[in-house]
This record gives C-alpha cells, structure tokens and sequence, in this order.
C-alpha cells in the first residue's frame, strides 16, 4: 500500500508539473525539424534527467515509471519546455532513435536468443540435471556462491553474455542451497564489468584501447590492470563477504529470508510467471546444459572475431580490438542455438516442434530486461543531447593542472558520478580518457596509466551502482531479480569498495606504483569488512 501510495503522488507530481510548465510553451520556440541547442545545454541541468529516474525509482520501488519520468524531464529540457516538440523527441529522437541504432537492436537479438536458450535448457532438463550434479558436488551456501564467482570470472569475454549464462547456469543451485536472487545478482554483476575490465581479451579492452588515440592502446590498457583498484578490490570484497558470511544492509534481510525459504523477499517475481512454465525432464543430462553453453561461448568468440577481420588476415589481437561485440554475439548466439536445437533433436531430447515452442518462451522471459534497457538507452540519449559530457569534461580539464597527486582520486570520483548518471561505462570512458591523455602523455607517462585506471575504475564503479546501466540491467535478467532489489541491495556494497577504492587512489597518486598502492587497498578492504562484521553483530 505504501509503495502505491509513493507512486501515486510521483505521478500527481508529474501532472502538477505539466499543469505548471505549459503557460511555458507560450514562450517557447516555435515548433518545427530544425535543430535547437537546449538552454541547459552543458550546464548542471545536464545530469537533472537521470537524477530524477534514479531517486523516483529507489523511492516508488517502480522503476519503468521512474525511467519515464526522467525521460520526460530530459525531453522537456532538450525542447526547452516546449510541450508538443518534447512529446515528439521522446519517441522520434528518443524511444524510436534507440530502437533503431543498429548495435542496440544486435543486444536485444542476443537477450531473445540467449532467452530461448535458457528456455530450451530447461525443457530438455539440462538445467535440472546441473542442479542435480551441483547438488551432490557443491554442500553448503559458501560453495554454491563461490563457483558462482569462479564461473563469473572464467567468463570474461563480454558482461553482458556473462550476466546472463552464469544466471542461467546457477540459479538453479543458488536456489537450492537458499541463496536469495538478489545476492545472485549482486554475485554476476560484481565478476561482469569488474573482471571484463581487467580482462586484456574482452570486448571491454578493445573499447578503452580504441580510446587511447596516438598510443598503444592494448599496452597501456595492460600496465593499466594492477591500478583498477574499484575492480580488483570488487573481486577481494566479493570472496571476502563469502568466506567471512559477512552481509550487511538490505542483503542481510534477503539472505536471511531466503534461509527461510523467500528468495525474492518482496513477493512475487517479475520473471516467476515465466519459470512456472518451464517443464524439467528428469531424463535430462548435464551434458544438456553443459554442451549449449559451451557451444555458445565458441561461437560467440568466433562471431567477435569474424566481425573483427580475423578469417581475413587480422592478427587475433587486432580483430579483438577491431571486433563489434553487438554483431559478433547476435551471429555466435544464433549458432549456439542451432546447434542446441540439432544436438536436443539428434539426442530425442525434444521435437522440433517443442524446440521451436521456447523461442517465444525465452522471448517473453526477457520482456522485463528489454523494456527497462529500451527505456534506460533512451534517457542517455536525453543526457547526451543536453551536453552532459561536455559539462564534464571541462570540468575535469580545470582540474587537471592542480592537486595533481589527488588526481587519480578526483578522477574516480567523476568517473562515477558520470556514469552513474548516464548508465554507461563506455560512453564515460570516451569522455575522460582523451582528456588525462593529452594532459599527462608528454609530462607524466605512470601518472597518466594511473588517471586512465582511474577512469575505468570510476566508469566501472557508477556503472555498478547506476540502476539505469545496461549491465546492471542484465544482471537482474540474468539473476531473474526485481531490479530495483538488486540495486537497493548492490549499493551500499559497491558503495564501500569505492570508499576503499578512493583511499587507494590517493595512495597511488603520490606512490606512483602499484606494489605499494594496491596491498595498501586490499588490506583496508578486509579491515572494513572485518569492522563490518564485527559492527553487525554487535
């Protein structure tokens, strides 16, 4: 009742402000194609969009609503408050734009392949079978949530076929020994972005490298990985809350309801309805689950590498690099699901007819994810034509000529905020690694790898908090999460490792080395989640 309560006056809010801004319009430019720089156009009012989805969905606890509203918010700034050209760009420049861009509409082929993979999975029983191996293999909560981990690290291609294989593949035994779901996503999304970033063969690498114009992009991305203090301090923390059972905030709530059986905690799943339908066959294999994934993961890489020019010529480092992970994982996807339906076929496992059910079946499990992402890539399309990069960057480039050894600290700490605001890790790094580039390349080569970690870190680091970020998004699909839950119970983790994180910058700033800056990090790590625990049981 509460929560229908906060959205109703949400919306009241949203009509009292249409009822406030249309005298506005009067004022306003007229309406017309021509394009018209925003009078927020690179100023505070920038980051005013995605503030406002952020807050409204961590109040409502609704978070297609929130999306919305920030949207709307963002329209209305990039049209200067003319109401009729600002409902025309929430589609035309907005909703349309984005599902029109060719890379995102390669992403949401991939969500739909890969969901009707995991509904294949579970009708031949592969799934039930894994669980049933996991079961007599893996004894305790500990277990299950470490080879959760160990198989989100081994699958450091791309985070977003991470989040959802290493979903796939263990929510049925995190269900079984009551992990609750959103500890499960907190788990992929902390050994998605954070171990792809620190990974020299990824689509992740081959972003930032692509970045470092006039230098050696892989070279540096590689001397960069001992400073990604936020990525690696991520993975201590992760294993450390394991092994020393150490959940604190709404994660402790989850986990001990899950102890009694709820593994959702606020009631019913977005995804629920679609698990009921599943239909485990207890004939199945656990070479039913293992021989899809693999299958999956082989061609994925070939896709990326296919797209990159390597059947052409390219050396394999080089494709990498040049790879487009949108086409590359929507061609690999398709052949995994070939080969999957072939093998279930050849196997008598399932018909043909029965294959071709869990198309739409995997398609409507993703729903949720596809509807929160649409509306997530457009609000960044609102921020980016209000110039919020450009208010950034200049910003960092005034700082740059002083507190030079804090700035690795001040550098991370933008880095968040931007990419908590936007929801983008990528478009962060484009924006701050050209800036420390040209002003550290000529003076200070070590601290230019570290301010380039930093902004990685940082991009990292506000991509994990941001509710709005595509990985984080994917994550909850993968986890089969309410998302709001996932973010509500990630933050104040993710919160600490950027503290320590911090810290560590400032170390790394005036150390200039990472022998020194990153023990310093790791031992403070465990010394918080030690006081921590400590603290929570008092």
């Amino acid at each position: 009742m509460k929560t229908k309560y906060k959205i109703s006056c949400a919306f009241l809010m949203l009509a009292a402000a249409f009822t406030l801004l249309a005298p506005v319009t009067v004022f306003a430019a007229e309406t017309g194609e021509a394009a018209v720089t925003p009078d927020a156009y690179a100023t505070p009012w920038a980051l005013i969009p995605p503030v406002v989805a952020i807050v409204l969905a961590l109040i409502t606890k609704e978070v297609y609503s929130s999306l919305f509203i920030g949207i709307l918010v963002g329209a209305l700034l990039n049209c200067n408050f003319n109401i009729e050209t600002s409902v025309v760009h929430i589609f035309k420049g907005g909703i349309i734009s984005v599902l029109s861009d060719s890379y995102n509409v390669g992403i949401l082929v991939f969500l739909v392949i890969l969901g009707a993979m995991v509904s294949l999975m579970n009708r031949a029983g592969g799934s039930a079978a894994f669980g049933r191996w996991a079961g007599t293999h893996i004894k305790t909560r500990v277990g299950a949530q470490l080879a959760t981990i160990v198989l989100g690290v081994l699958i450091f291609i791309d985070d977003y076929f991470n989040c959802l294989t290493v979903g796939s593949v263990m929510r049925p035994v995190t269900d079984g020994h009551k992990v609750s779901r959103a500890k499960l996503a907190y788990l992929i999304d902390a050994t998605a972005a954070p171990v792809c970033i620190i990974a020299p063969i990824s689509s992740w690498a081959a972003a930032v490298s692509g970045f470092v114009e006039g230098e050696d992009g892989l070279s540096i991305f590689v001397r960069a990985i001992p400073y990604n203090f936020y990525a690696i301090l991520t993975i201590v923390m992760m294993v450390g809350i394991v092994l020393i059972k150490c959940d604190y905030g709404p994660m402790a709530k989850h986990e001990k309801n899950a102890m009694n059986g709820d593994l959702f905690t606020t009631g019913k799943s977005l995804y629920e309805d679609a698990q009921e339908e599943e239909v485990n066959v207890s004939g199945g294999k656990v070479k039913d689950l293992l021989i899809p994934i693999i299958s999956l993961i082989v061609c994925c890489v070939i896709g990326m590498l296919y797209t990159g020019g390597f059947f052409e010529g390219t050396d394999f480092i080089t494709a990498f690099s040049n790879s487009d992970a949108s086409v590359g994982l929507s061609i690999g996807s398709f052949f995994g699901l070939v080969i999957t339906i072939i093998m279930y076929m050849f196997r008598k496992v399932l018909s043909f007819r029965k294959c071709m059910e869990c198309i739409p079946e995997g398609f409507k499990a993703m729903v949720p994810a596809i509807m929160i992402l649409t509306f997530a890539w457009t609000l960044k399309a609102m921020t980016d034509g209000l110039g919020a990069d450009v208010y950034v960057a200049s910003l960092v480039e005034a700082s740059s000529k002083s507190l030079v050894n804090f700035l690795p600290a001040i550098i991370f700490l933008v880095g968040c905020f931007l990419a908590f605001a936007t929801g983008t890790s990528w478009g962060t790094f484009g924006i701050l690694i050209p800036i420390v580039v040209e002003a550290f390349s000529r003076t200070n080569p070590e601290l230019m790898i570290i301010a380039i970690s930093a902004c990685m870190a940082g991009a990292v680091c506000g991509d994990h908090c941001s509710p709005i970020s595509d990985t984080t998004i994917m994550a909850s699909a993968g986890a089969q999460c309410d998302h709001v839950n996932h973010v509500s119970t990630q933050l104040p983790y993710a919160i600490v490792a950027a503290a320590v994180s911090f810290v560590t910058y400032i170390v790394a700033g005036f150390a200039q080395t990472a022998f020194v800056a990153l023990p310093v990090g790791i031992i403070l790590m465990m010394a918080v989640l030690i006081g921590i625990k400590k603290l929570s049981r008092d």
